[in-house]
């Protein structure tokens, strides 16, 4: 080849020069660009002008037929874009939106986490001897972990006791989450009960479950079910 640089735009390659002889007539330009357009379609890579003129017949330009396919292209939902030295087709910049997929991961509770996570709501500010003293169990570091990763609950003010330990409260989040405006407007107990959310009663001397009448709420058995 007489001139390795080509004659169409800042797209660089070989193509074959005027004088250069060939035992076939290349295609129609128009039919280089359909070859260029489905190499482009099918290849899961950006693709040089070296690759197709590897794979198309002898005698083809396929750095004119690049950059003419790409003029095509303008305005159009796909673009032919650069990248590096080779091509791709790409979706069009300001229409990225459509190819978006939002998705909802939908994560079960426990009935361990259940239930630390309504005895917290009652009980708040809350330590975890607090919860287990409820619970009449002990209280694993992965139950509490779940609900702090949620963001349902988060650490509280250090109770004025022995250790001063850490106390537990839940979140805005939580209380978005399952439309409340305050914690006050959680149902009562006996409601928890019924939806089977609550199995163990507070043991004697426990703390009050903010002095609230476990009647005065109707009935929402799906609160902690989500």
């Amino acid at each position: 080849m007489d001139d390795p640089s080509l004659t169409s735009g800042d797209i660089s390659g070989q193509t074959q020069g005027p004088d250069t002889e060939s035992l076939f007539d290349a295609p129609p330009m128009a039919e280089q660009e359909r070859m260029v357009e489905a190499v482009l379609f099918a290849s899961t890579e950006p693709v040089t002008v070296r690759d197709l003129e590897a794979r198309m017949p002898h005698g083809c330009e396929p750095g004119t037929a690049l950059e003419l396919l790409r003029k095509r292209y303008d305005g159009r939902g796909v673009h032919i874009v650069r990248v590096g030295d080779a091509w791709a087709l790409r979706t069009a910049a300001d229409l990225g939106f459509l190819m978006q997929k939002e998705t909802v991961e939908t994560r079960k509770l426990s009935r361990a986490a259940i239930e630390t996570l309504a005895i917290i709501a009652y009980h708040q500010p809350v330590t975890r001897a607090e919860i287990e003293e409820v619970r009449g169990v002990s209280v694993s570091r992965g139950t509490i972990d779940q609900l702090l990763e949620m963001d349902w609950i988060r650490l509280g003010r250090r109770k004025m006791t022995p250790g001063r330990p850490v106390t537990f409260v839940v979140t805005p989040v939580f209380l978005d989450h399952f439309g409340l405006e305050s914690a006050r407007d959680l149902p009562g107990l006996k409601e928890l009960r019924a939806a089977g959310l609550l199995e163990n009663r507070p043991p004697p001397g426990s703390l009050p479950i903010g002095g609230r009448d476990t009647d005065e709420v109707e009935e929402q058995p799906e609160l902690f079910g989500d």
